[in-house]
């Protein structure tokens, strides 16, 4: 949380002593069931750093803390609280490095003192050998080997929760057309494996199985068979439903949605206490399934993610490494977003570049060779149980027997150009539909919203046969090139070869009546995606946008595939064709379109480039055809940024106000540091402390009076000069401890923050001395600094506020939500509508 001086705001503070009552960072797994409605001023109150009984509040920017001293004179312990954070406050990424740093050296020069110092220092390098014995690799440092032990830990258990997600969802769905008489637990499929009695093109029908039609009036044909499956399948759907949204709203509301932006911001640095806890990640699980078996137009794929780093955080505090320190907690949710990619697409270097490209605020190397690790464990464990019964590793396997020739490149290309342009459409339709959420009535009754959208998808998608169908079967589907053994429609061709003879390669034939209905409802399908898309990313139930955007890139690349096929077969004379394809010869493959479609929109509505191309070949294991799909991807994100350079996800993040600098954003506005820092022309003066000539009482009072959350401390009111940065909540416990532990302590007392206390009167009350507390180098930077440069630095040392300066004379501080209302402004943006709406 950014040392926020609200001027222009009117808060103050009940008491200082309100801010000492907080507890641990255990918090952060026990805070989810409080519920945060994101659109009231409270959360405005909270980020500004309006103080509430119980709260923290740690303000520093950079100083190194030197566990040599103690923080209070005459103290034998450092004083519990100091260097945590409070809910919606931002860390301070070089304080903690320093701890981590201060800590590794405290316990190599301890070492050797004692046994038990010994012991203490190979416990914290212990657990790494054992993952190094059961994986057959090994570690140089020490150091690095709980986060070896943690990243395996992590994967299995985060393997098995994708497992669980996987099957109940796949039983939850089938439920809603039927029930498997001999084994309840099956699904559909796994129904009818054994029976005996399928037939090769009904091979989804035996007696094991039966519909609710047949259950409940005794009908497997006819209308009044297929209106009571119709009214069951309604039924479930909405059933699934209210049950997902109702145990999101009362048990854990950060459980909705993708939570990708808010995984972008907490690893930017943010706090959202309860956002990565135990019942998060519980709620998440069970209503995960519950918003995918309704039929919502959502996938698990994204919100897996967020499930990976619950995994990961409720794991870090195991080791007191990570759980008393926010920097080294972010390099395990960076390897933890890394893995949820692995474990949801059987793709573990995708996911790594996922991590990269689009989560991570800080990846050091040694980071990246964490989530390598975590990831290459999710593809063993993965292998190993086989979830998708193909002996593959990965979810839509794909083998086409026709490569790709020069001239596809226009179709592909044409491709690429809808999945930017359906990109930058479903970005803006989806922003604008979520803020008249946020600004009407409609959005204080989320369980009816639901309700509604879960109804109108169910009766829409019921007739409609690809609509119906299951959306990672629907896209398994359209990838999957038409074979002999086949018997979609979509692979209903008028055969001109001898039937008895099968092969692999079969040629361009003519469509049949199957393929022209198939293209038609798959149109209706595209249609009916890209609206209840728009409508359903957002809404009070866990809701991820790869399975969907992909479905629709899909639908239409199959769609143009079949047209460019059908083309080719009836115009194989045009010189385009004339070249490479012969008559009676296999030219193109409508799934490869697909395929290239599928990547394409997920490109245009996430902007991301190189880690979604190889999670797509990753995913279908067509590394052959990486060239269309490069240029596909590349296609869209151009076209995209054309009509803006935010993704959904940043587009989010925006929309709920989360403090995040995006790398990626350029700053080119030609302003200075005086331009933005502040107090301005007509504000009061910076509230200061003085060095040695303040009592108790008048920082206790300065305290109660302000609502800045740290205080510069300079020599003397006349000379301006900087000495350092005090923390508002550092003060506070510094004195309330000081007065316990310390005799003579009163109001009176002058505080020091120099070196050496000056010579006071001889009936003076004792002095008290808070050098220690005192941020010695906090950072600061000239009046003229381009702001291009202060923006840089503020995203690439992680701070939260600096100080300017002029000849070493203070002359004001900027915050990191100076910096986004003043980029807001020069975006012509209203700066008070975007901050943590």
């Amino acid at each position: 949380m950014e040392s926020e001086q609200l001027f222009h705001r009117g808060y103050y503070r009940n008491s200082y002593n309100s801010i000492t009552s907080a507890s641990s960072d255990e918090e952060l797994l026990d805070g989810a069931g409080v519920i945060m409605d994101f659109q009231t001023s409270e959360d405005d109150n909270l980020l500004d750093g309006d103080t509430a009984v119980g709260t923290h509040y740690t303000m520093t920017n950079g100083g190194s803390i030197n566990s040599s001293t103690h923080l209070l004179d005459l103290l034998d312990e450092p004083i519990p609280g100091v260097g945590t954070y409070d809910d919606f406050h931002t860390i301070d990424w070089v304080r903690e490095k320093c701890k981590d740093r201060e800590r590794h050296r405290r316990i190599n020069s301890k070492k050797k003192e004692s046994a038990w110092e010994m012991t203490k220092s190979l416990y914290d390098a212990w657990s790494g050998w054992l993952v190094v014995t059961l994986t057959g690799l090994a570690s140089d440092e020490g150091t690095e080997a709980e986060e070896e032990q943690l990243s395996l830990t992590k994967v299995l258990q985060l393997r098995a929760l994708a497992g669980l997600i996987d099957i109940a969802a796949d039983w939850m769905t089938d439920l809603k057309e039927g029930i498997c008489l001999s084994a309840l637990w099956y699904n559909h499929e796994q129904c009818c494996w054994g029976s005996n009695e399928t037939t090769f093109e009904e091979r989804d029908k035996c007696p094991q199985w039966k519909t609710w039609a047949e259950l409940i009036i005794g009908q497997a044909e006819g209308p009044g068979s297929y209106i009571m499956n119709y009214i069951m399948y309604i039924f479930w759907a909405l059933s699934f439903a209210f049950l997902a949204v109702s145990l999101v709203k009362v048990f854990a509301p950060y459980a909705c949605g993708s939570g990708i932006p808010e995984i972008k911001t907490i690893l930017s640095g943010f706090i959202i206490r309860g956002y990565l806890g135990k019942w998060t990640l519980m709620i998440k699980t069970i209503t995960l399934v519950l918003a995918v078996a309704s039929g919502l137009s959502l996938g698990k794929e994204g919100p897996l993610v967020h499930v990976a780093c619950c995994c990961g955080n409720i794991f870090s505090y195991l080791f007191p490494k990570y759980s008393t320190n926010e920097a080294k907690k972010r390099e395990v949710l960076s390897a933890a977003s890394a893995a949820g990619v692995s474990v949801a697409f059987g793709a573990p270097i995708g996911g790594v570049l996922f991590s990269l490209e689009e989560v991570s605020y800080y990846f050091p190397l040694k980071t990246l060779w964490r989530s390598f690790f975590a990831a290459l464990v999710a593809a063993f464990v993965l292998r190993s149980i086989n979830p998708f019964g193909n002996s593959r590793l990965v979810l839509f396997y794909v083998e086409y027997h026709t490569p790709w020739y020069l001239f596809e490149l226009f179709p592909f290309i044409l491709l690429g150009v809808f999945g930017g342009l359906w990109g930058a459409f479903f970005i803006r339709a989806n922003i604008a539909w979520c803020r008249r959420r946020k600004s009407t009535k409609f959005g204080k009754y989320p369980v009816l919203e639901v309700i509604i959208v879960a109804a109108i998808t169910a009766v829409i998608a019921f007739p409609n046969p690809y609509t119906r169908l299951n959306t990672s079967e629907l896209i398994k589907e359209l990838f999957t090139d038409c074979g002999p053994l086949e018997s979609s429609s979509l692979c209903d061709y008028r055969n001109d070869m001898n039937a008895s003879k099968i092969v692999d390669d079969i040629p361009d034939r003519p469509a049949g009546i199957g393929v022209y209905s198939a293209i038609w409802q798959l149109c209706l399908a595209l249609i009916f995606k890209i609206i209840m898309t728009v409508f359903t990313f957002g809404i009070k139930v866990p809701s991820g946008l790869f399975i969907p955007s992909m479905a629709i890139g899909a639908i239409a690349g199959r769609i143009v595939g079949i047209a460019v096929e059908q083309l080719a077969y009836y115009h194989h004379d045009w010189f385009i064709f004339k070249e490479w394809c012969e008559v009676g010869a296999d030219c193109i493959t409508p799934g490869l379109y697909a395929m290239v479609g599928a990547a394409a929109c997920l490109g245009g509505v996430t902007r991301m480039t190189v880690s979604l191309v190889v999670i797509v070949f990753e995913l279908t294991g067509g590394l052959e055809y990486i060239v269309p799909l490069m240029a596909a991807v590349m296609t869209s994100k151009w076209v995209g940024d054309a009509f803006g350079r935010e993704g959904i996800y940043e587009a989010h993040i925006r929309l709920n106000g989360y403090p995040f600098l995006d790398a990626k954003e350029e700053f080119t506005h030609t302003t200075l540091a005086a331009d933005v820092m502040r107090p301005r022309r007509n504000d009061p003066p910076l509230a200061v402390l003085t060095q040695d000539n303040m009592t108790v009482d008048d920082i206790e009072n300065m305290i109660n009076e302000t609502s800045y959350n740290g205080f510069p401390v300079i020599m003397s009111k006349e000379s301006q000069r900087l000495v350092g940065f005090a923390l508002r909540r550092d003060l506070t416990i510094a004195i309330e401890s000081a007065r316990k532990k310390q005799e003579g302590i009163v109001g009176s007392s002058r505080v020091c923050f120099a070196q050496h206390t000056p010579s006071l009167p001889a009936e003076s009350p004792r002095p008290l001395k808070l050098r220690s507390i005192l941020d010695m180098s906090p950072f600061t930077v000239t009046d003229h600094t381009p702001m291009e440069i202060v923006v840089d630095i503020f995203r690439k040392l992680g701070l939260r506020q600096c100080l300017v300066t002029h000849n070493g004379r203070l002359l004001g501080i900027i915050t990191k939500k100076d910096i986004l209302r003043h980029m807001a402004q020069t975006a012509n943006q209203d700066p008070a509508s975007i901050m943590f709406n």
